[in-house]
């Protein structure tokens, strides 16, 4: 039996829950550096959408984080 790897566990969660991000990936799937396996998937010809969220935090300052989807 073949272990998976990152990169096929960035796509196998995409595909589960519709999208991934930075904080999912290091926390769920243990990945630190996901836009390398999101380049990854790309080379490999999958359609990566990315959207840019924000959220302002408590202090007034603003989070800023990318969001990765397979694009239909």
């Amino acid at each position: 039996m073949s272990k998976m790897t990152q990169t096929q566990k960035v796509r196998e969660y995409i595909e589960q829950h519709g999208s991934i991000d930075a904080w999912r990936a290091m926390n769920e799937l243990g990945i630190m550096r996901l836009a390398s396996r999101i380049a990854d998937l790309k080379a490999e010809g999958v359609p990566i959408a990315k959207e840019m969220k924000t959220k302002r935090r408590e202090d007034g300052s603003f989070a800023c984080w990318a969001e990765y989807t397979i694009a239909s």
